[in-house]
């Protein structure tokens, strides 16, 4: 039985529809991301799922009951927000058995489950400081101490790292999924952040203008983005995009970037003289000092390191600008002048010009090892 059923689930204010006919099932045990932009209905759609707000039509099942008409407090779950929410007059300890306090929890439990969450998530050694005497990790984490230690049927996380630091947001990232699981909780993490998503969840849903454009795991929603909009929103840098015409010769598909035919493969159903768009990750594409078969001639404009890689922005002959990038650190050397760009045939997308869908490959390739950033 699936922990969690949305059917047809809508909510639409004065300013326009903010969650469209989600429909969404999660096992038990499972961890799934809501990512999209800013606006995108994540947060709506939280509320709704804990009753916060009524729907405008659709229904919410949790555990097998139908809880669409049931007051929070009666749905069995746990919340932790971004801005922490926690209680200005109560003492961290406070804070955290304040769920279990109002269920009047026998106080020798509550004693004993808010000292193993507790330590368990390295606050026991400040559950007698106030809020205002934490550090915003340690509020984060007194914020997720009182949304676990009741052990929810279903757990809402909204963007609740959005507010610590970079050190703790990296940390969290690796140890959150481990105590998810401990807990054995069925969780909805919403997120802006592609990397936190593709970190922490088994399946990431994404949202766009209130309606789920794609559920898939982080590798397929990489790899395999359901439409442009959705591949521009992941990856560091970004994806490039070029409009074109594929042609088709006896060695496959063929384009034309900067008056260079360039291979990209077959399996794709192109028409003849279909406007399409050409995606192709800056890890996929490889600079060379000599020229070679499907060579791009290009200039390299600039070379940024970003983390353990060196990003090159260079331009085509016909004044196209394009990402690449590399993790060798010889490549850093190149940091200006003239040199040839190659595509890896077996990595690149295929969007339709008008819809901006992507295409699928009707005999598909493997992808490359190592493409997931």
């Amino acid at each position: 039985m699936a922990q969690l059923e949305l059917s047809g689930l809508t909510k639409t204010f004065k300013t326009g529809t903010a969650v469209d006919a989600v429909a969404l099932t999660v096992d038990r045990g499972e961890i799934v991301a809501i990512f999209g932009p800013s606006g995108a209905g994540k947060t709506v759609l939280l509320r709704l799922i804990a009753g916060i707000e009524e729907p405008d039509g659709g229904s919410v099942h949790i555990a097998g009951r139908d809880v669409t008409t049931d007051s929070p407090e009666a749905r069995g779950i746990g919340m932790a927000f971004q801005n922490f929410a926690l209680f200005p007059h109560m003492s961290a300890y406070a804070n955290v058995a304040s769920g279990l306090t109002a269920t009047d929890t026998p106080k020798d439990q509550i004693y004993t489950r808010v000292q193993a969450i507790a330590k368990m998530l390295k606050i026991d050694h400040v559950l007698g400081h106030s809020p205002r005497e934490l550090s915003n990790g340690q509020k984060q984490r007194t914020a997720l101490a009182r949304a676990l230690v009741a052990e929810p049927e279903l757990l809402l996380l909204d963007d609740p790292l959005r507010n610590v630091d970079a050190k703790l947001r990296y940390e969290m990232r690796l140890e959150l999924p481990n105590l998810l699981r401990r807990y054995n909780a069925t969780a909805l993490y919403v997120t802006q952040d592609y990397k936190e998503a593709m970190a922490l969840a088994d399946r990431i849903v994404v949202m766009l203008n209130g309606k789920v454009a794609q559920i898939a795991d982080s590798e397929e929603v990489y790899n395999a983005p359901a439409s442009v909009e959705i591949a521009r929103l992941f990856g560091d840098p970004t994806i490039n995009l070029l409009p074109c015409e594929p042609t088709r010769n006896g060695a496959g598909l063929t384009v034309t970037i900067a008056n260079t035919r360039v291979h990209i493969g077959d399996g794709f159903d192109i028409k003849p003289g279909q406007a399409c768009i050409l995606g192709m990750r800056p890890e996929d594409l490889v600079l060379h000092d000599g020229a070679a078969d499907d060579a791009i001639p290009v200039d390299v404009l600039a070379v940024t390191p970003l983390n353990e890689r060196y990003v090159f922005l260079v331009k085509t002959l016909d004044g196209r600008e394009l990402l690449a990038s590399s993790g060798d650190p010889a490549s850093a050397d190149r940091a200006h002048g003239r040199a040839y760009l190659t595509i890896d045939p077996t990595a690149v997308l295929l969007f339709d010009g008008a819809s901006g869908t992507r295409m699928a490959r009707t005999t598909p390739t493997a992808v490359p090892a190592g493409r997931l950033r």
